[in-house]
């Protein structure tokens, strides 16, 4: 609960002047409607600047106030207000100096809260306002400790593994360490490379391969032993390769880890791929998917039958797009079967496969024993070969709503891909009623973002790549002001944190249909759907560089892969 009210907030911004009363009005209602904090909004949405509007409540509460981002923070500062106590209180301590520990505060007159930290800390507390807003950002210091704190423990643990009576116990710490480290920094792939000299260790955040360790080499063959160990692999087999998994526990969450060991040259090299079996539950609109893209999905993941097909390179987030369409339809009176390979994430009231060659249980085979689970929704982690994409087909035929994936470089390209596959096109043309294509943009850190106007050169190979009309009025465009982070503690200076999606989503109307049967190319399939208004890519992904969500250089880096 606020210290402040909204109305009352509202009231201090209108005296002041800062936002206009329209606006203020709106987006007041619009907060309200979304149950989110009206500071964070007005924040969030660009209209006032949290160091404005915090100075602005603190000086009508008659407090000091804090701005944190603009604040040096010392870990072993942070640290004397323990994590859990912070979030909870949503308190941050700052700076210690001669006149004691100064606390932020979201109700700086939580005077039992000041005395408890007094008591703890043995000095004396000085309470000051900061936003919620500031305040949760700052938390993200607390993973930076853990992570400084893991770095420190691996580094200390190689040293011990090389040569000492108790190796067998620091490698295991070292491992244990490193899936914590990559997981506070949510990496999705670890990447352990022998070099000549030394082990590099990767981590891949955001899509985005990083350096972050180096150990040394001499311990390489302790770290993988323990790793096949783990992964019940052969620890004798140093010359082919192999792939297993781990099930693990990090900070209290179960991790699915899959592991890959292939020899090179200067060793074995490791590739692990971290899934949570409980993921974040991603909305579409969580994901960013446009309104009219939002009403052509809701109204085919409706329909009884037929078929919802995702494109997309590897690592383009196909797999969380389905399961927020599964999240959609996952009710108890529904029976949702899915194959995958892997099982990403654990999906409650949802009956979930896991492909096993092993034992012959392909795609193929075990979509057809779903069949005989008497399923309404399927789930075919991907098609592959013709045999899954004619039973995928036939299922969607015969009263069945089948998701898939398929890797296509866009929306059109699936169509003719599925006839490549087998698929008559007489039945690709009635059991297929959406096709979306898709990529993962890095989002811009919101603590370091900055604005900038384009440059001549950029104005001019813009309008080559995009129909710049549709999203700006071209004769101002000189004043046009576009975003990028300019890096921060939060972003470990890359300017993003987090991802999202640009989408490019095809209805399968009639006309679409007719090409299908005619056995058109891609390039007549797609030039059909913009004319039904579909937005690529490259054009969705633009929108979302003008509303400040992602940038330019982003939008570039994976529509041109």
């Amino acid at each position: 609960m606020s210290i402040i009210s909204d109305n009352k907030i509202h009231s201090i911004i209108s005296k002041v002047g800062l936002v206009e009363k329209e606006i203020l009005d709106a987006s007041l209602k619009t907060a309200q409607e979304k149950k989110e904090d009206f500071v964070t909004f007005l924040i969030k949405q660009n209209l006032i600047k949290a160091e404005e509007i915090g100075q602005l409540i603190a000086n009508n509460l008659h407090v000091r106030f804090v701005n944190l981002a603009k604040e040096q923070i010392k870990l072993e500062v942070l640290k004397l207000v323990p994590e859990i106590v912070a979030r909870k209180q949503k308190i941050i301590a700052f700076r210690r100096d001669e006149e004691g520990l100064k606390v932020a505060m979201n109700n700086p007159f939580d005077y039992d809260m000041v005395k408890m930290l007094e008591k703890k800390v043995g000095d004396q507390v000085i309470p000051y306002y900061a936003t919620d807003y500031d305040i949760k950002n700052a938390f993200g210091l607390y993973r930076k400790a853990v992570q400084q704190e893991y770095a420190t423990q691996i580094q200390e643990h190689a040293v011990r593994a090389q040569g000492s009576q108790a190796e067998d116990i620091s490698v295991v710490s070292l491992v244990d360490d490193l899936f914590n480290y990559a997981y506070t920094n949510h990496a999705s792939d670890i990447h352990i490379e022998p070099t000549e000299e030394e082990i590099k260790i990767r981590f891949r955040i955001d899509g985005i391969l990083h350096d972050v360790l180096s150990l040394p080499k001499n311990i390489l063959n302790l770290i993988v032993t323990r790793l096949k160990i783990l992964a019940k692999l052969r620890t004798d087999e140093t010359r082919s390769a192999q792939d297993g998994k781990i099930v693990t526990k990090v900070e209290g969450d179960k991790v699915d880890i899959r592991v890959s060991i292939v020899p090179i040259t200067k060793g074995e090299k490791v590739v692990m791929r971290l899934l949570a079996a409980k993921g974040q539950e991603f909305t579409l609109e969580d994901l960013g998917m446009n309104n009219r893209d939002l009403g052509i999905v809701s109204r085919a993941i409706s329909r009884p039958y037929g078929m919802i097909l995702v494109t997309g390179p590897t690592g383009s987030g196909k797999t969380t797009t389905l399961y927020a369409l599964i999240k959609i339809v996952n009710k108890r009176d529904v029976n949702i079967c899915t194959i995958e390979d892997p099982v990403e994430y654990e999906l409650e009231g949802v009956n979930q496969i896991q492909v096993n060659p092993k034992t012959n249980l392909t795609f193929a085979e075990g979509l057809r024993s779903l069949l005989r689970q008497d399923p309404d929704i399927m789930m075919v982690g991907e098609i592959r070969d013709e045999e899954t994409a004619d039973i995928a087909v036939n299922s969607a035929m015969t009263g069945h709503l089948v998701l898939s994936t398929l890797h296509t470089n866009d929306a059109a390209t699936a169509l003719p891909r599925l006839l490549d596959m087998g698929v008559e096109p007489f039945l690709a043309a009635s059991t297929v009623n959406v096709l979306i294509a898709q990529r993962l943009v890095r989002h811009i850190c919101l603590k370091c973002i900055v604005s900038y106007t384009l440059s001549e050169t950029e104005i001019n190979d813009l309008k080559k790549m995009v129909d710049l009309d549709k999203f700006l009025d071209t004769e101002k465009l000189k004043d046009i002001r576009l975003y990028k982070g300019k890096g921060c503690d939060k972003c470990n200076h890359t300017g993003y944190v987090g991802r999202m999606g640009i989408f490019e989503v095809l209805e399968v109307e009639d006309s679409i249909r007719e090409l299908i049967a005619d056995r058109a190319d891609s390039d007549k399939i797609k030039v059909a759907g913009q004319k039904l208004g579909m937005t690529t890519m490259l054009e969705d992904g633009f929108e979302k560089v003008v509303s400040g969500q992602t940038t330019l250089d982003e939008i570039l880096r994976v529509t041109r892969q």
